[in-house]
C-alpha cells in the first residue's frame, strides 16, 4: 500500500464516520505567533479547542503538512542519523470538538490500524497515563488488548498540554513491535527504548481538563479529542521496511539523488546519511518556498536557509560540485501533486528561489570549507577537539554556514563546537532588524537576469545630482521572462538600455516610474528594478507604437514622484543625526523605505522614544532642514570613504567604490540613492507614528513636504472638529476634556455610591433566606447585579451582616454566570470557599477558584444557577 493510498484510505474512513475532510493548512501559521511553523494536525484548530471559535462541524479529519525545524519542536540535527526523523512530515489526524471521546477514538484508532490497514494485533503495544484508569478499562475490556501489552507512562511521555496553563489532558499511543530481530537485544528492552524495535505509529489526546495556574485541573465542560499519526511512518510499516526513508514516499527522490551522485544507497553509511538528508530536506525546501517562506537572515526565512544549505553541503560531500537542489523540486512535486496540487503552479518560481540560493552558497562553500578543514587539521595536530568560537562565528559571518552545519562537519571529524565563544561573536555583533517591507528575506536574482549579464548587457545610471532626463539605446527587451525583439502596442514587458537615469530599487528606495519615448513609442514604466549592482530593468507596458532592441529613446523619470522620492530619502539622513544627537551616537540605521508618499525608518535603540524626545527629535530635524544646507556627494573607495568617519549601514554589502553623502556638518552617510540639492528642498518633516519592531529596534514613520503640510491640514481640521462638539477652540480642547473627564469621575463615585446604598437595603432583605445547618448560618441565594465588581460589593456586605457563617451568591451577568462564594473568617478552618466553588462551577459550565474566605467562578450556563446554589446545602451537610 502506497503513501498515497494510506492518505486516502484514512480520510475516507473517518468521512464515513460524519468527519469533515479539512485540507492542509499553511505551514505558516495563522493567527499565531508562538510557532515558527506549523508542527502539528491540531494548530488550525487551536482556536476551536479554545472555544474561541464555531465551525459547521464538530469532527474533522486532515492530513497536515508539519515542519520540526525550529523552536521547540527542532528534529533537524537528527535528520540523516535516524530511520524516522523528518524537517517535513505529514501528519493525519481525526478530532473531535466537544463531540465524542475515548470510546470511539480509541475503537476507530484500534480498528482503522488492524482492519483497514491489516496490522497484525500481536505486533501492537499501548501506552496510557500513569492514572488514566478509564482509558485502560476501555483498551483492556472493550478493544480487548491484554493488559501486559498497555504499558502505563508518567507526564512526560503521555500527558499533553496546550502551554503551562490552559487545555490538557492523558494521552494514549498505539506502538508497532518491529520483532527482537530489529530491537537492541536486551531483556529490559520496552516501548522507552529507542532502539527501533518499538516504533509510536498514533498519539491519541484526550483533552478533557483546564490547568490553572496552580495545577489544578478542572474537568472540561466539552472535553476534545486530537489525534496524529505519522504517514511516513505508518507507511514503513505499511511496505515492511524498518526505515521511513526506505517507503514509497522517499523512494523516486532517492533514485534522483543516486542517479545525479554516482552514489548507491545503502553502500556506504557516510553516503547513506547524506542522502537522507538531501531526501529529507529537498521535500521540506519545496513545501516551505511554496508556502511563502524565503531564504533570509531571520525568523523562518533563517531555518529554511540552514536546511537548504544543509543538504547542499551534504551534496558536497556526495561529489555533487554544482547546483542540483533545484532540479529535485519537481520529484517532490510529482510525487506529492496529487494531494497538493497547488505545488504544480508554484514549481517554476520554487526552483527559481532554490537555485538562486544555492548558487549564493555555492560561491562562499569551497573558501568557507577550506578554512574549516584547515582549522581542524590544525587543532588536530595539537591534539584539541574543539573549534574555537570565533572561527564558527567567522563561518556563519563570511562565508553563511549555519552553526548547525559546521556542527556535522565537526562531528565527522571528532570534534566539537565552542558554542560560548560563537554565542560572545554574535553579542559583540550589532544586530540588524531586516527590512519588513521586503517580506521574507532578499530578492532572489532571476536566471534571465544573469543571463543578460554574462551575455555583456549593462547599464550605466545617471540619475544622481537631480538628472531625470537621458538619451538612450534598447540593448535588451523581456516579454513573460524571455528575451523578444520587440514589443508591440498592449504589450507588457521589461526593457533594459544602455544608461538611464531611473534609480532601480534598492537601499530602501524604491524604484522610479515615468516614461521612455522612441520614434512614435510611448513606454509607461510602472517600476524600475535592479537585479544586479549594473543591470536595471524598466518594468511597464507599451502604450503606444512598437519599439524593438537597438532603437534609441528619450529616458523620461516623473519628475514630481522623484522630487518627493528624493524628499523622503534625504529627511532619512537628515531623522538619522537628529536621532542620533537627541538619544545618542548608539542609534543605527537598521532598516528603512523610502516612497514618494512616506519615509520609514529603523533604528536601534534599547527602549520607547518618549514624546518629548521626540519633539526635540522633529524640531532638530527641521532646523536642519530650514538651514538650506547644500547636499554634496563624493565617489571614494571605500576605504577612503570609512577615513572620513561618514556613517555606513551594517551587513549593507558595499563595492570598490561608494557614493558619500554629506549635508552640512551634521549629516555624512554612505548611500547610493538620489537625494535632494539642498535640505532646504525638503521642505519640512513630520512625525506621524512610533513603534517597536523587534527586540532593541524602533521604528520611525515620518512625511515631508507637500505630504507633511497635508496631514498637519488633517490634523487641524480634526482639532477644530472636536473642539466644536464641546463648544471651545483648539487651543483650549485640552483643558476642557479634562474638566468633562473630572466631572464623569464625579458621576461614578456618585453612580458607585447609589450602588452601594442599594446594596445595603438588599442585603437586608436577603438576610430572610438565611438556613442554619449543623450550627452555621448559611445562604444560599440569586442576586441581581449588572457585573462582578457589584456583586463582590454586594457579598462583602452580606457577610458583614451575618458576623459568622458561609455566603454563596449567584448572578447572570450577560449571557454568563457568575458565582460568588464567601466564608467568613471564623469558619475558613471548616470551610474553604475555593474548594466549594471548584466543587461548584462545574454545574454551570465554567470553573473557578480562590482564597479560603473568597472565591468566585464563572460559567457558561446561567440557566444552571439554582441547581448550583442547591448544591451548597448538600456541601454544609457533609462538612
Amino acid at each position: 500500500m502506497t503513501g498515497s493510498e494510506i492518505r486516502k484510505k484514512f480520510l475516507e474512513y473517518f468521512k464515513e464516520r460524519d468527519h469533515a475532510v479539512v485540507a492542509s493548512s499553511s505551514l505558516i501559521p495563522k493567527e499565531d505567533p508562538t510557532l515558527l511553523f506549523t508542527n502539528a494536525g491540531m494548530v488550525q484548530f487551536k482556536s476551536l479547542f479554545l472555544g474561541q471559535e464555531k465551525r459547521d462541524y464538530t469532527r474533522a479529519v486532515t492530513s497536515q503538512k508539519c515542519v520540526r525545524a525550529g523552536g521547540k519542536h527542532n528534529d533537524l540535527e537528527n535528520v540523516g542519523f535516524t530511520a524516522r526523523h523528518h524537517t517535513f512530515f505529514e501528519m493525519l489526524g481525526n478530532f473531535s470538538f466537544g463531540d465524542y471521546f475515548k470510546d470511539e477514538a480509541i475503537a476507530w484508532g484500534w480498528e482503522f490500524l488492524t482492519d483497514v490497514m491489516g496490522l497484525p494485533e500481536d505486533r501492537m503495544w499501548v501506552s496510557i497515563f500513569r492514572d488514566d484508569d478509564e482509558t485502560f478499562e476501555i483498551w483492556n475490556k472493550k478493544v480487548g488488548v491484554p493488559a501486559e501489552r498497555i504499558v502505563r507512562m508518567g507526564e512526560k511521555d503521555n500527558f499533553w498540554m496546550m502551554g503551562n496553563t490552559g487545555p490538557c489532558g492523558p494521552c494514549s499511543e498505539i506502538y508497532y513491535d518491529f520483532g527482537e530481530d530489529a530491537g537492541c537485544g536486551r531483556p529490559e528492552c520496552n516501548l522507552e527504548c529507542d532502539c527501533g524495535r518499538y516504533v509510536e505509529i498514533w498519539n491519541l489526546v484526550f483533552t478533557q481538563y483546564d490547568r490553572d495556574e496552580s495545577g489544578a485541573l478542572t474537568p472540561l465542560p466539552s472535553p476534545n479529542i486530537d489525534t496524529g499519526m505519522g504517514l511516513e511512518r505508518l507507511a514503513a510499516i505499511m511496505q515492511s521496511v524498518e526505515s521511513n526513508y526506505d517507503c514509497d514516499l522517499f523512494r523516486d527522490i532517492i533514485l534522483h539523488i543516486e542517479g545525479v551522485s554516482g552514489k548507491k544507497y545503502k553502500d556506504n553509511e557516510e553516503d547513506d546519511i547524506s542522502i537522507r538528508v538531501i531526501a529529507d530536506h529537498c521535500r521540506a525546501i519545496t513545501f516551505l518556498i511554496s508556502d511563502g517562506v524565503l531564504p533570509s537572515n531571520e525568523g523562518r526565512g533563517y531555518v529554511l536557509r540552514r536546511i537548504l544549505r544543509r543538504a547542499a553541503r551534504h551534496g558536497k560531500l556526495l561529489g555533487l560540485d554544482r547546483s542540483f537542489l533545484h532540479d529535485m523540486v519537481p520529484v517532490v512535486i510529482k510525487g506529492m501533486k496529487d494531494y497538493y496540487p497547488e505545488l504544480l503552479d508554484k514549481e517554476s518560481y520554487v526552483r527559481k528561489v532554490v537555485i538562486n540560493e544555492e548558487q549564493r552558497f555555492m560561491e562562499t562553500l569551497d573558501a568557507g570549507l577550506r578554512i574549516l578543514n584547515d582549522e581542524i587539521e590544525s587543532l588536530k595536530k595539537r591534539e584539541k577537539d574543539v573549534i574555537p568560537g570565533g572561527i564558527v562565528f567567522k563561518l556563519y559571518d563570511t562565508f553563511g554556514f549555519p552553526t548547525d552545519l559546521t556542527g556535522d562537519a565537526a562531528r565527522e571529524r571528532g570534534m566539537s563546537l565552542d558554542m560560548e565563544g560563537f554565542e560572545k561573536s554574535m553579542e559583540a555583533q550589532r544586530k540588524k532588524a531586516r527590512e519588513s517591507w521586503r517580506g521574507s528575506g532578499e530578492e532572489e536574482v532571476a536566471d534571465i537576469y544573469r543571463a543578460l549579464s554574462v551575455g555583456g548587457i549593462s547599464t550605466l545610471f545617471t540619475g544622481h545630482e537631480g538628472n531625470t532626463k537621458t538619451s538612450s539605446k534598447i540593448v535588451a527587451i523581456l516579454k513573460d521572462d524571455k528575451g523578444v525583439d520587440s514589443l508591440s502596442e498592449g504589450d507588457k514587458g521589461e526593457i533594459f538600455v544602455d544608461k538611464t537615469p531611473f534609480y532601480g530599487e534598492v537601499g530602501g528606495q524604491v524604484g522610479d516610474v515615468g516614461v521612455i519615448e522612441g520614434e512614435g513609442a510611448l513606454f509607461d514604466v510602472w517600476d524600475t528594478q535592479k537585479p544586479l549592482d549594473d543591470l536595471f530593468t524598466h518594468i511597464g507596458k507599451l502604450k503606444e507604437g512598437q519599439i524593438k532592441v537597438g532603437d534609441t529613446v528619450v529616458m523620461k523619470v516623473d519628475v514630481e514622484t522623484r522630487r518627493a522620492v528624493e524628499a523622503n530619502h534625504s529627511g532619512t539622513h537628515v531623522l538619522q543625526s537628529a536621532l542620533k544627537n537627541v538619544l545618542g551616537d548608539h542609534v543605527k540605521q537598521s532598516g528603512s523605505l523610502v516612497n514618494s508618499e512616506r519615509l520609514r525608518f529603523d533604528l536601534t535603540h534599547f527602549a520607547r522614544i518618549e514624546d518629548e524626545e521626540m519633539e526635540r527629535v522633529e524640531r532638530l530635524a527641521n532646523e536642519y532642514i530650514r538651514r538650506n544646507e547644500p547636499v554634496d556627494t563624493k565617489v571614494l573607495s571605500y576605504e577612503d570613504a570609512m577615513k572620513t568617519g561618514a556613517t555606513a549601514v551594517f551587513d549593507e554589502k558595499y563595492g570598490n567604490t561608494v557614493r558619500v553623502v554629506r549635508m552640512g556638518d551634521f549629516s555624512m552617510e554612505l548611500c547610493g540613492g538620489t537625494h535632494v540639492l539642498r535640505t532646504g528642498d525638503i521642505g519640512f518633516l513630520k512625525v506621524v507614528h512610533e513603534s517597536a519592531v523587534a527586540a532593541g529596534v524602533r521604528r520611525i514613520e515620518a512625511v515631508t513636504g507637500r505630504e507633511a503640510v497635508q496631514y498637519v491640514e488633517k490634523m487641524e481640521k480634526a482639532l477644530k472638529d472636536s473642539a466644536l462638539l464641546v463648544r471651545t477652540s483648539p487651543l483650549d480642547l485640552s483643558e476642557r476634556i479634562g474638566k468633562f473627564l473630572i466631572r464623569q469621575k464625579e458621576f461614578e463615585r456618585e453612580i458607585e455610591a447609589l450602588k452601594g446604598k442599594l446594596a445595603v437595603k438588599d442585603s437586608s432583605d436577603i438576610l430572610d433566606k438565611i438556613k442554619e445547618i449543623k450550627g452555621v448560618k448559611m445562604l444560599a441565594s440569586m442576586v441581581d447585579v449588572p457585573d462582578v465588581r457589584t456583586l463582590r460589593d454586594f457579598g462583602d456586605k452580606v457577610r458583614d451582616r451575618i458576623s459568622s457563617g458561609v455566603v454563596l451568591l449567584g448572578s447572570r451577568v450577560g449571557d454568563k454566570a457568575m458565582l460568588l462564594c464567601m466564608v467568613t473568617k471564623d469558619l475558613t478552618g471548616r470551610y474553604n470557599a475555593g474548594k466549594i466553588v471548584g466543587e461548584i462551577a462545574p454545574v454551570v459550565g465554567g470553573s473557578g477558584g480562590g482564597r479560603p474566605d473568597m472565591a468566585q467562578a464563572g460559567g457558561s450556563k446561567p440557566e444552571k444557577l439554582e441547581e448550583a446554589l442547591g448544591r451548597m446545602e448538600e456541601i454544609l451537610l457533609r462538612g
